[in-house]
């Protein structure tokens, strides 16, 4: 007689209500299972995951979701909440083109109470929702999850400060992977922790406060010696004097894998917290799968791999990517240059700067989830005479805009933005797409802004952009490299020359960064309809080289314009605002760019034909703009 898992008994958390702590303790077991199948096939973020299983359990045996609101900040571990929210159907689909989302996603389920995908925001949100549940006399409980890593960045504290001013009944469960702490000592506080914040600890401390003020000044004095010697206890034994002082009631460390533990402290929270409460739970990442738990970083977030062995599935042999080149090259010229530093904001690794830090780790800066800070870090630093790069991705730098402006531009600063993952960036979705940079750099004055068409220009624009006396952004896309030919000497390119890589007289392509290659397909196939298409790399988004453009331009009279970014205000915009500053009213053009909406997740090549920017779609609008049918 064959066994029925419990997961596949579990259709909401209603049902989660019903199971013993026993029962909850197998359906843990199972929903490790499941999500570590379905990674090893879909790749994904599996180690965090992993190490909330019990946590997330625990919520949504405690809380009455989806009228309780539970955040997840940055959400990549939210893969065990989808399981248990009526999407365990779909869970094979994660990350999959037009599948469920590897983050919450409000569209996808009501039981998401806020879409995440970056950092840091959910006690902001949660705030919010506390705010407005408040005014609306809804007495449901709003809830942040957020992690040890995501504590690092600044907009947690700022939402924390206002917490504790307002007063809200807010719950914020910090979930620390990181943080080293004694077992006995965090036995201690657990169990203080769970106890006092049973009802009787609760009314009797309430009693004995209303007692002694009873008795004037002298009930006063006593009182305020009691709670001074309480804060020093628990500062003593516990690490929350900082939420304290931010006037937040703090309870922990708990064991996060401890279920019986979890439920009864947040069952004490649920029924007697009447203001900002934080939750402080220790959680092991990787929890229950032995290759993530010893290298928690390797698994955080995988493409498909082997179960038994943890290795990532085998692939053909592939051109290095864009990353680790990048990675390397600033390796080679801060050997010969001392003034060379890099930057980066808690991605060592997805940067490619691993190897930096161990080569000079004197001259290597994580600042934590921080960008806003690590670009004015990088200013300080370029006003002593050093040569900062500064590496984040792409959707990472949107939070740096004002910093960039006013602290590096402004001052017209020798920093180096590094700009990874530019452009469309596959499965992690609409959150980490970097499909807006072009559009939000190119109208900074001083600011020079260039696109590699392959992995070698890479290199030699990296070298430009640091020997540039002022700030320069480097774009560059995730994956791999093109497999060109490296150049020994690394040179400096002119600011603002194109160049010109194809002739022809019907038509110029114009492609920016990644889609040179595609043009260059589609100029070939172009040929074989009987089409001369001139292609031209421009390199550079800001200084255009106008000459160069300008003339093809006005030698074909049609233009079509490619980029891997938004239409609005990226590079296309910028040559017809060229055209129209030279008065080249005849020349016709057609802008081809991702439309003005969010794009969904789905592989590289599956997004860049959906958005119109891949080679087919080059030809297919070179013909129209000739005026031939395909």
């Amino acid at each position: 007689m064959s066994h029925t898992p419990l997961l596949d008994t579990i259709n909401s958390p209603a049902d989660l209500k019903k199971l013993s702590v026993e029962q909850l303790e197998t359906l843990a077991a199972e929903i490790r299972e499941t999500i570590i199948q379905t990674v090893s096939q879909t790749g994904g973020h599996l180690a965090p995951c992993l190490g909330v299983v019990e946590l997330t359990l625990a919520i949504h045996y405690v809380f009455d979701t989806p009228e309780d609101k539970v955040v997840w900040d940055v959400g990549h571990q939210s893969y065990a909440h989808k399981l248990i929210t009526g999407r365990r159907g779909q869970f094979h689909t994660l990350r999959q083109y037009q599948g469920i989302s590897g983050f919450p996603k409000r569209a996808e389920s009501a039981y998401d109470a806020f879409d995440t995908g970056h950092s840091s925001t959910s006690i902001s949100a949660s705030l919010g929702i506390a705010t407005a549940k408040d005014l609306k006399g809804d007495r449901h409980k709003s809830i942040a999850v957020i992690g040890d890593g995501s504590m690092t960045g600044g907009m947690a504290f700022e939402a924390l400060n206002q917490a504790g001013h307002l007063h809200k009944d807010l719950i914020v469960i910090l979930n620390d992977n990181e943080m080293s702490i004694s077992p006995n000592v965090g036995a201690l506080s657990s169990f203080l922790s769970r106890k006092l914040t049973s009802k009787t600890a609760v009314r009797v401390k309430k009693e004995m406060e209303h007692f002694l003020k009873s008795f004037s000044n002298v009930g006063e004095n006593i009182l305020s010696v009691l709670k001074k010697s309480e804060e020093s206890l628990k500062g003593f034994f516990t690490p929350g004097m900082l939420f304290e002082a931010l006037k937040f009631e703090y309870i922990g460390p708990l064991p996060g894998h401890k279920l019986e533990n979890l439920i009864e402290a947040l069952r004490n929270v649920r029924d007697f917290s009447t203001g900002p409460t934080l939750i402080h739970v220790l959680t092991t990442k990787g929890k229950g799968y032995e290759p993530a738990e010893k290298n928690p970083g390797d698994f955080h977030g995988v493409g498909p791999f082997c179960i038994e062995t943890g290795l990532p599935v085998p692939s053909p042999p592939a051109p290095p990517s864009y990353t680790k080149v990048f990675g390397e090259t600033l390796v080679r010229i801060a050997e010969q240059d001392p003034r060379v530093v890099a930057i980066t904001a808690a991605m060592p690794v997805g940067t490619g700067l691993n190897d930096f830090s161990q080569r000079f780790p004197e001259r290597f800066f994580d600042v934590g989830i921080a960008e806003q800070h690590a670009v004015t870090y990088a200013a300080g630093m370029a006003t002593e005479g050093l040569l900062p790069v500064v590496a984040i991705y792409s959707t990472f730098f949107q939070r740096a805009l004002d910093q960039i402006i006013h602290d590096v531009c402004l001052p017209n600063l020798p920093v180096t933005l590094a700009i990874d993952r530019g452009g469309l960036v596959g499965d992690d979705g609409p959150t980490h797409h970097g499909v807006f940079d072009l559009s939000f750099l190119r109208f900074i004055p001083n600011l020079v802004i260039m696109a590699p068409k392959d992995e070698n220009e890479l290199r030699h624009m990296l070298h430009t952009a640091i020997l540039h006396p002022g700030p320069a952004a480097v774009r560059y896309p995730r994956g791999n490299g093109e497999g060109v030919a490296m150049d020994e000497a690394l040179q400096r390119i002119p600011l603002g020359t194109g160049e010109l890589l194809r002739q022809g007289a019907d038509i110029l392509l114009l492609p920016i960064g990644n889609r040179v290659p595609a043009a260059l397909e589609a100029a070939a196939g172009l040929k074989k309809l009987g089409i001369e298409a001139a292609v031209i790399n421009p390199r550079f988004v800001r200084p255009l080289d106008d000459a160069l453009i300008c003339e093809w331009a006005n030698r074909t009279g049609k233009v079509v314009t490619i980029e891997d970014n938004v239409k609005k205000g990226g590079f296309g915009s910028a040559i017809l605002e060229l055209f129209a500053q030279k008065n080249l009213w005849t020349v016709r053009t057609k802008v081809l760019g991702l439309p003005d909406k969010f794009m969904e997740h789905g592989t590289q090549a599956q997004l860049r034909s959906k958005g119109n920017i891949d080679g087919p779609a080059i030809i297919v609008e070179a013909l129209a703009l000739c005026g031939k049918d395909c």
